[in-house]
């Protein structure tokens, strides 16, 4: 297998892995699908990521990389063409698509889903996404703020898109996945025609642009089969510091990263960092040696002890 080979591991119903799977349409890549469990505990996924939670994760042999901010660089980097930055104030986006304009979409959603919705799905991601003290009830009466907001912030980019095919002029790219996803998640629990979505006929002929892009070339793994590839290979990351680095941290110390927005803390050695990205090198009976990445942005780092031995 190559050492580029991508290993994807997602459920279909994850928006935020939608946003990575139409990326691999755009740059006509080839991937492997691990289907992992919408809930925890995420048994074969936790020997790469050491504990991380959240869904999607990208795996190339034995370097493990969390969050799409760092799958989305790390793809760019691996595979850069198309290029999907022509200006990294793109990157920029995503801390608005990611941030109040996701936090409105999922409120519509979840509000949407709750008469259907398992108790132990929505035990999992109130507290995910509102805080420990949610309530159902405190949702529903966001809802129709909510509804609001995302009226106003999809009518700025149906505007945007009334003289371009995508956002950024006549090429897909970054811009246009930070956005989708999130009209793709709604979408889904909307309904296409839902007169809501119809107030905005570029956004959704945009979206249809977008859906005949594809997800590229994906054949099904087994996660015991992306385990025994992780265990076969060795991190391809290199050592890395950073004389810049604001917590002054130096290759080798001991470290523990977790999400600001809350979630188990992974630790390991600090092995690779810059202004992007922190990475790990973390031991693991079942699968050795792997390097775990993690974005900078939206992650907290703590030392847990000295360098490591």
């Amino acid at each position: 297998m190559s050492t580029q080979q991508i290993i994807f591991h997602h459920y279909p119903q994850s928006p935020v892995s939608e946003k990575v799977r139409i990326i691999f349409g755009m740059k006509n890549l080839t991937w492997k699908s691990v289907l992992i469990p919408r809930l925890p505990p995420k048994t074969n996924l936790t020997p790469l990521t050491g504990g991380y939670r959240l869904t999607p994760v990208m795996q190339i042999g034995a370097d493990i990389y969390c969050d799409t901010k760092c799958i989305i660089q790390e793809l760019e980097h691996r595979f850069p063409t198309p290029n999907f930055f022509p200006d990294h104030l793109s990157c920029g986006l995503g801390q608005w698509t990611d941030g109040p304009l996701f936090k409105d979409v999922v409120t519509v959603a979840l509000v949407e889903m709750s008469p259907n919705m398992p108790p132990e799905f929505l035990a999992d991601r109130g507290p995910l996404y509102f805080g420990p003290d949610f309530s159902l009830d405190d949702i529903k009466a966001k809802y129709n703020e909510s509804l609001s907001n995302i009226r106003t912030q999809f009518g700025w980019i149906d505007k945007t898109l009334q003289s371009r095919d995508f956002l950024n002029g006549p090429n897909s790219g970054l811009s246009d996945a930070l956005v989708y996803y999130l009209l793709w998640f709604l979408r889904d629990r909307l309904l296409k025609d839902n007169p809501f979505l119809q107030q905005f006929p570029n956004l959704m002929e945009w979206a249809e642009r977008i859906d005949t892009i594809g997800h590229g070339t994906s054949d099904d793994m087994s996660d015991l089969d992306a385990l025994e590839i992780a265990r076969k290979a060795q991190p391809q990351t290199p050592e890395q510091e950073d004389p810049l680095d604001p917590f002054g941290l130096q290759v080798g110390e001991k470290i523990a990263i977790s999400p600001v927005a809350g979630g188990p803390k992974v630790e390991g050695a600090l092995h690779h960092l810059c202004a992007d990205r922190m990475t790990l090198l973390r031991e693991d009976e079942q699968v050795g040696q792997v390097c775990v990445h993690f974005p900078r942005l939206g992650y907290r780092v703590e030392r847990t002890s000295d360098k490591q031995e």
